[in-house]
C-alpha cells in the first residue's frame, strides 16, 4: 500500500457486536502498511439509503461495498476500501461506509451515536445520506449531531476548565456533505432559483421562537452549523424508474441508469476527488495510513471502556508511538549515513568531526519530519544521547582501525631496522650513528605514509620509546664516542623524546578542542531545527486559531441577522476569548528563543566537556 497498490475488496475495519465494537487485526495490517497521507471519506444514514453505492463509485467499482436489496441491513459495523487516490499524487483514499443508523433490528440505540462519532473522528470528508428533502423530520433524524459534545472531548481537562469544548470541534472535524437520494422537488424558493448549497443553508436557518419544541428543533441546525463550517450539498434523482433494476444496483451496467443520476453521481465524485482534504489532527498534524490505524485502535479502546474519546489524549497516544519510531529512523539515518561516507581511519579527526556534523544534521532534519507534539523534549534527547553513543562507537572504530593500520604500516617499514639490531649490524665502531641513519628512516618513510589517522603519532611515540634502551645500549657501547659525545647524545635523545611527547599531547589538545567545538556546532544544529519546527507548528496553530475566530464571527453574523440576539452574545463572549487566545500566542512568540535555548541548553550541558579538565598544554 505505501508505494500505491490498491485492495480489490473492501474489508471489516469496526466489527459492531452491539455491546462492543472490535477492529478487526487484518485491517490494521492493511493501514499499518499505508505510509503516504490518506484522505478519509466517511459515510454514514439512517440504513436502507444507498450508501454504499456512492462509496463503490468513490472506488471507481460498481459493487465491492454490499448494497442491500432488501429492508435489512448489511453493512455491520465500518468497512475500509483503500484505494490510490484518483487526483492526488502520493495520497491513499480511505472509504469507509458505515453501519445504517436507526436499524430497528439493534435494541441499543447509543451503539448508533458511538459509530457516528467514530466516522466523524476518522473522516477528512463526511457524508450524511437521506433520502427525500431536508425538513424538519430529516433533522431530527440527524439527532446523532447534537450528541458529539458527549461523546467527544477536543481536551482532556475540558471538563474541568469551564469552557465548552465543543468550541474547537471546528479545528479538527471533517468537511460534511449533506447526500440526498430520490429528490424529487424543483430547486426553488419564492419563485426563485437556487443552488443545492443555498437549499442546504436555508434549510439550516433557525426556526424563531422560543417553546422547547422549537428549540430541539433548532439544536440539529446550530450544531451541524457551528461544528461543520464547510458545507456541501449534493442531490441525486431516482438511479432507475425500474423497480426491479433497483434491487440489484451493483448489477446494472452504468449506461442503463438514469443519465440525470449518472451526472449527479460524476459531479458528486468529482468533488470528493478534488476538494476533499488530507486528513489532519489538530495544528495540522498529517494523518498516515499507520496512523490512521493507532486512531481507530485508540478510539476504539476508549470507547469499549465507557470513557469519552479525546482528540488531545490519542494525540498524545500517537505522538508516543510516532516520536519513538522517529527517533529510531533519524538514528538508523545516521548510522547508514556515518558508514556510506567514511572510510576508516580518517585522515583527521576534524574529517569524522565534519561527516558526523553533516549525518546528525540530516538526523536531526528526519527526526524533525517525523516527529510532533514532543513538547518535553524527551524524545529529541534520547535521538540525541542515541547519537551521541554512536558518535562515540565510530570514534573508537576510527581509533583501532588508525592504530591497527599505523602498527602493520611501522612493523612494516622497520622491518630492516629490527633484522640489524638482531644480528648486530650496530655493534660496531660508529655503530650509534649508523642506528639513528636507519631509524630517522623509518621514521621517514612512516611519515609519508598517507592516512594513518589519528593513532598515527601514538603509536610511533610507542615504537621509539620501546627502542630507548636498544639505543641506549648501542650508544654505549660505540667505541669511538667520548664520554662527552655519550652524555650530548643521551640528553639529545631526552630532549627528541620530550619533544614527541610535546607533539602527543598538543595532538590530543586540539583533538579535545575539536570535539568541543563539534558539542557547540550540535548545540547549535538542535537549536536551529527546533526553533524552525516550533515556528511551524506555532504559525499552524495560529492558522488553526484564526480559522476558528472566522468561523465564529459569521455564526455570529448569521445570529444577529436572524434576530437571534442571545445566542449572538453569548457567542460573543467565545469570541473575545479566543481573541485573547490569538493575541496571548503572539506575545509568547517572543519569547521563543530564550526558552529554546534553555531546553536544549539543559539536555546538552552535562554533555559538553569540562574546559578546564583538557589538557594544560602550551606552545
Amino acid at each position: 500500500m505505501a508505494s500505491g497498490s490498491t485492495m480489490t475488496a473492501p474489508i471489516c475495519l469496526v466489527e459492531n457486536h452491539g455491546e462492543q465494537l472490535n477492529v478487526n487485526p487484518e485491517a490494521l495490517q492493511i493501514l499499518d502498511k499505508i505510509s503516504q497521507p490518506v484522505v478519509v471519506v466517511g459515510i454514514v444514514g439512517l440504513y436502507r439509503t444507498g450508501k454504499s453505492y456512492l462509496m463503490n463509485r468513490l472506488a471507481g467499482q460498481n459493487h465491492g461495498f454490499v448494497l442491500g436489496s432488501t429492508v435489512r441491513s448489511e453493512t455491520k459495523g465500518i468497512w475500509m476500501w483503500c484505494v490510490p487516490h484518483p487526483s492526488k499524487l502520493n495520497h491513499t483514499l480511505v472509504l469507509l461506509d458505515t453501519e445504517g443508523l436507526g436499524n430497528i433490528e439493534r435494541i441499543d440505540l447509543k451503539n448508533d451515536s458511538q459509530i457516528f462519532a467514530l466516522t466523524v473522528l476518522l473522516s477528512s470528508t463526511l457524508v450524511y445520506n437521506s433520502m427525500g428533502t431536508i425538513n424538519n423530520q430529516a433533522l431530527e433524524q440527524l439527532h446523532y449531531v447534537t450528541e458529539l459534545s458527549q461523546l467527544i472531548r477536543a481536551k482532556s481537562s475540558s471538563k474541568f476548565s469551564g469552557v465548552d469544548d465543543s468550541t474547537e470541534f471546528v479545528s479538527f472535524f471533517p468537511d460534511f456533505i449533506w447526500a440526498l437520494r430520490d429528490f424529487t422537488l424543483e430547486m426553488k424558493i419564492n419563485g426563485l432559483f437556487i443552488t443545492e448549497d443555498e437549499y442546504l443553508e436555508d434549510a439550516l436557518k433557525l426556526l424563531p421562537g422560543t417553546n422547547p419544541k422549537i428549540q430541539n428543533s433548532n439544536l440539529p441546525r446550530e450544531c451541524i452549523k457551528q461544528f461543520f463550517p464547510k458545507r456541501k450539498c449534493f442531490i441525486f434523482d431516482r438511479p432507475t424508474s425500474d423497480r426491479n433494476l433497483l434491487f440489484h444496483l451493483e448489477k446494472v451496467p452504468e449506461d442503463k441508469l438514469d443519465s440525470t443520476f449518472q451526472e449527479q453521481s460524476k459531479k458528486f465524485c468529482t468533488y470528493i476527488f478534488n476538494h476533499t482534504k488530507t486528513k489532519t489532527l489538530k495544528e495540522g498534524i498529517i494523518v498516515t495510513g499507520s496512523r490512521l490505524r493507532t486512531l481507530v485502535v485508540t478510539y476504539v479502546d476508549t470507547i469499549n471502556t465507557g470513557a469519552v474519546p479525546c482528540l488531545e489524549n490519542v494525540v498524545t497516544t500517537l505522538a508516543q508511538r510516532e516520536n519513538s519510531v522517529a527517533v529510531q529512523k533519524a538514528a538508523d539515518h545516521y548510522s547508514k549515513q556515518m558508514v556510506q561516507r567514511l572510510t576508516l581511519p580518517t585522515d583527521t579527526l576534524q574529517e569524522l568531526l565534519d561527516v558526523h556534523a553533516d549525518c546528525e544534521r540530516e538526523a536531526i532534519a528526519v527526526f524533525m519530519e517525523h516527529s510532533f507534539k514532543d513538547e518535553k523534549r524527551e524524545f529529541q534527547k534520547k535521538l540525541m544521547d542515541t547519537v551521541k553513543e554512536r558518535k562515540k562507537d565510530f570514534l573508537l572504530q576510527n581509533e583501532d582501525a588508525s592504530f591497527k593500520y599505523s602498527q602493520a604500516q611501522l612493523k612494516q617499514l622497520s622491518e630492516p631496522l629490527m633484522k640489524s639490531i638482531s644480528i648486530g649490524t650496530f655493534c660496531v665502531p660508529g655503530g650509534y650513528h649508523l642506528y639513528l641513519e636507519a631509524k630517522e628512516k623509518v621514521e621517514s618513510d612512516y611519515n609519508l605514509v598517507p592516512r594513518k589517522g589519528v593513532k598515527a603519532n601514538e603509536v610511533l611515540q610507542q615504537f621509539l620509546q620501546n627502542q630507548v634502551a636498544v639505543e641506549n645500549s648501542i650508544l654505549q657501547g660505540d667505541a669511538l664516542l667520548t664520554y662527552q659525545e655519550k652524555a650530548l647524545a643521551a640528553e639529545w635523545a631526552l630532549k627528541k623524546a620530550a619533544e614527541k611527547e610535546v607533539e602527543l599531547l598538543s595532538q590530543k589538545y586540539k583533538e579535545q578542542q575539536q570535539k568541543l567545538e563539534a558539542q557547540e556546532r550540535s548545540f547549535k544544529e538542535n537549536i536551529a531545527q527546533l526553533r524552525d519546527k516550533l515556528e511551524r507548528e506555532r504559525e499552524n496553530f495560529r492558522m488553526e486559531q484564526e480559522k476558528m475566530l472566522k468561523h465564529k464571527l459569521k455564526i455570529q453574523e448569521e445570529l444577529l441577522n436572524e434576530g437571534f440576539l442571545k445566542k449572538s452574545v453569548k457567542l460573543h463572549a467565545e469570541i473575545q476569548l479566543l481573541k485573547k487566545e490569538i493575541a496571548a500566542n503572539k506575545e509568547d512568540k517572543c519569547s521563543l528563543g530564550p526558552w529554546i535555548f534553555d531546553v536544549i541548553g539543559k539536555m546538552l550541558d552535562k554533555e559538553m566537556p569540562d574546559p578546564s579538565k583538557l589538557i594544560p598544554f602550551r606552545d
